[in-house]
């Protein structure tokens, strides 16, 4: 049966978040998605002139190539992978799953092993590509976030087709106060920490590379971050679930981190060298998305959260940290969480997940429960 929110969602994709042009190639990757929602950005691509292409992927044959993966596979995989991608002009990526577990007894040698062959192939998409990627809605995401699945699919539409734009003059005002910062601090009852984005870009996350969106993040100077903190937002990180995350620091270095997951979390913090250092710090506010439901890329743009990144820095906001873990571990401020405040230069800039300067307002949630 068609839905028009699956319309209206395309256009979104393509008009807005990739801007695609006439002519253009774009790569559809479909992962456990409705067909129908992947005719619709066929339909929305050839409406703006642009080139479709599609590739459908299933959570469950991707486990079972996983599995059994060999460097001759995978070189394989990833030459022709790449060949394709350096054809693109543009990528979509939208990821359903009603198992977000489905890769937890993929052994981690094998994920590793995964993550360094398509490297190349990620790094093309991400820097040479017009990209945006986004989950789908599943009865297990509903679970996660303890809705029923349709209440769940109402929401994920909403948060989804937020306009963005209402946003930018929050999220422009926020990017040049960051990138006039020297230190951050931040703090609550269970983080005390400090470091330095001097002289590092900051970004705006605006729903032109994932969606939801609603973001801007800069990332520590490398060896700059001392003290330690807790993330109070549950994660799953390579099919693994992990509860109240607790990082100590040292010359930027992660030196002890616990977890209901110890013994997994210092196995994948000790992947490489980089991956004890921090990649990214960002500061999350899209109003819609109030609550954790372990989906990274609903997580992090929680409003009034905050997220660290162990791993691979981005080039456009780069400490020149190299790993094959990027890691978001998100920690959420607002008063029903604990609440807790952020300091730039002494300066209290967010306290209890509300931004002080007046410049910053449009980027608060609104208590009344209003839409934004």
């Amino acid at each position: 049966m068609h839905d028009v929110r699956f319309d209206k969602l395309a256009k979104l994709l393509v008009e807005y978040s990739i801007r695609l042009k006439r002519n253009e190639t774009v790569l559809i990757e479909a992962f456990d998605i409705p067909d129908e929602m992947t005719v619709a950005l066929i339909r929305q691509t050839r409406k703006a002139g642009g080139i479709p292409f599609v590739q459908t992927q299933h959570s469950r044959v991707n486990r079972a190539l996983a599995l059994e993966a060999s460097d001759r596979q995978l070189n394989l995989l990833a030459s022709h992978e790449l060949a394709r991608m350096k054809k693109m002009k543009a990528y979509i990526a939208v990821r359903g799953s009603n198992n977000i577990t489905e890769l937890s007894d993929v052994p981690p040698d094998k994920i590793k092993l995964i993550g360094q062959k398509m490297r190349p192939v990620q790094d093309q998409r991400v820097k040479k590509t017009k990209w945006v990627v986004l989950r789908w809605p599943t009865p297990s995401m509903a679970q996660l976030a303890g809705m029923s699945t349709e209440a769940f699919e109402d929401f994920y539409f909403d948060v989804c087709t937020l306009d963005y734009r209402k946003l930018q003059p929050g999220m422009r005002a926020l990017q040049r106060l960051m990138e006039k910062t020297d230190r951050v601090e931040i703090k609550d009852s269970g983080t005390d920490l400090r470091f330095s984005i001097k002289g590092i870009s900051s970004v705006i996350c605006g729903g032109d590379r994932n969606i939801p969106d609603g973001e801007v993040f800069s990332c520590p100077v490398k060896d700059s971050v001392e003290g330690h903190v807790t993330f109070n937002a549950p994660s799953i990180y390579q099919g693994i679930g992990f509860d109240g995350i607790h990082l100590e620091f040292k010359n930027g270095k992660v030196v002890d981190a616990t977890s209901n997951e110890t013994k997994k979390l210092n196995e994948i913090l000790d992947s490489d060298p980089g991956a004890r250092y921090i990649g990214e710090f960002s500061l999350g506010f899209n109003p819609r998305v109030l609550q954790p439901m372990r989906d990274i890329l609903f997580d992090e743009k929680i409003a009034g959260s905050f997220h660290l990144t162990p791993g691979q820095a981005y080039e456009e906001a780069d400490n020149g940290n190299r790993s094959q873990v990027h890691w978001d571990m998100v920690s959420i401020q607002r008063p029903e969480y604990g609440g807790g405040e952020i300091y730039f230069d002494g300066k209290l800039i967010r306290r209890d997940g509300e931004f002080l300067p007046k410049q910053l307002h449009s980027l608060n949630w609104n208590r009344s429960g209003k839409r934004v």
